[in-house]
């Protein structure tokens, strides 16, 4: 087996999609009489720094030998991808072989960030043949899609389906009630096509590459029957990927003290302070465990999730999963381990009933009116608007990598977004 990996030949701002330039490079190698296997779309770290915004890298499992599959790269790059823009720096690195040698670089590609030297040093000692476009930096994303097959066990699909070229940079053109049918019909084997809460259609996206939209879920079948059903404008071509999105590969366990930015994890702890909602919308609390803190957010976009959040109260027991940025947990999902029943309120006076008043720092409480006095707050009974379990941000705001509960093999009952 040959393996082809390629990365970064879009751009921010002119469009141009990763997932075309493998589809294209498949195209090619076929119509030269060589079979494609599979074409991966592997997911890296979110937090890259230099990523358009899914992060994806590519790979195309052929029985070309190396050299024709390299041309066949290359040809396609020079050709497609957007070099135009600045920071665009296109990598193709071709392995002659299952690529076991870089199976641990995948996985630290998907859960750290890497040096473009790092890469190129490892694809020079496993004899890969590479090239870079204005300086090359895809090789990173090219490396990590070429040990992948051999770095994960848990694998999903996505159905990409393709603008006509003359229609690209225009206004989608697409039904939104057959996208609501459609993914009815497939849930849930297939998940995150729309948002049910948002009225939403997430499938299709909004930047001016060439994507009409992408299905995801756990069937090659299932993912092909929604594409189909959906009413719109011409599809000039589509493919079915096979992923590592909707996996969490890139959470790992740790504790509080041993996070650090540009990470994604998975931390257990108590909460300490009241969740605060700030401006903007997005809602603030800290977690601690043995002395330490970490804090957490969940963001404007990610709507209802945040009600969730701001449901918890100081001495709830959660395990909060997401990426850490400028010292702050980015929250994905959220385990509800165990509730808070009592909560510590200032005490009311039992004469009048009115709520009593600070007397002083360390001297208590006392009513005004009554003269009554109280040694300090007292316990009472908490309302809860939660459970226990594993709660989740909606699909209009999940990362590609992220699993959602749909998917199932969770360790605590699930309340699902959809």
């Amino acid at each position: 087996m040959t393996i082809v990996g390629l990365d970064d030949t879009d751009s921010r701002e002119r469009g141009m999609c990763t997932t075309y330039a493998a589809h294209a490079v498949a195209e090619r190698l076929d119509s030269a009489g060589h079979g494609v296997e599979r074409v991966l779309l592997v997911r890296l770290n979110p937090a890259a720094p230099h990523k358009t915004r899914g992060n994806a890298a590519l790979a195309i499992h052929t029985d070309a030998d190396p050299d024709s599959a390299f041309d066949a790269a290359s040809a396609v790059v020079s050709d497609a991808a957007a070099v135009e823009d600045s920071n665009t720096q296109p990598g193709v690195v071709v392995a002659p072989d299952d690529g076991a040698g870089a199976s641990e670089f995948a996985w630290t590609a998907v859960r750290d960030l890497l040096d473009l030297d790092d890469a190129l040093a490892l694809a020079d000692d496993l004899d890969y043949r590479h090239e870079g476009w204005r300086g090359g930096r895809g090789r990173i994303g090219a490396l990590a899609a070429v040990g992948a097959w051999t770095a994960f066990s848990d694998w999903t699909y996505e159905r990409i389906s393709y603008r006509e070229h003359e229609r690209r940079g225009t206004p989608r053109e697409f039904s939104h009630e057959s996208v609501f049918a459609a993914a009815d019909e497939g849930y849930p084997d297939v998940w995150d096509t729309v948002d049910r809460g948002e009225g939403e259609a997430v499938c299709v996206p909004h930047t001016p590459g060439p994507v009409l939209h992408g299905i995801r879920g756990d069937s090659p079948d299932a993912v092909r029957a929604v594409a189909d059903a959906i009413e719109s404008e011409p599809v000039y071509a589509a493919r079915t990927f096979v992923t590592n999105q909707g996996t969490d590969a890139h959470l790992r366990d740790a504790a509080l003290t041993e996070v650090a930015d540009g990470g994604a994890y998975r931390v257990a702890g108590t909460v300490a302070s009241e969740p605060e909602t700030r401006r903007g919308g997005h809602v603030f609390l800290t977690l601690e465990a043995d002395g330490d803190t970490l804090d957490c957010a969940a963001f404007e976009p990610t709507k209802r999730f945040r009600d969730r959040v701001r449901a918890l109260r100081p001495g709830d027991r959660v395990l909060a999963c997401g990426e850490v940025s400028e010292g702050t947990l980015k929250l994905e999902k959220l385990r509800v381990d165990a509730l808070a029943s009592v909560e510590h309120v200032t005490p009311t006076c039992p004469d009048c009933g009115t709520r009593m008043e600070s007397a002083g720092r360390d001297q208590g409480y006392r009513c005004r009116d009554c003269d009554t006095a109280a040694p300090g707050k007292v316990e009472q009974p908490l309302r809860r608007d939660l459970s226990p379990g594993w709660y989740e941000v909606p699909p209009c705001a999940r990362r590609h990598v992220s699993k959602p509960l749909v998917r199932g093999g969770f360790d605590a009952p699930t309340h699902l977004e959809g």
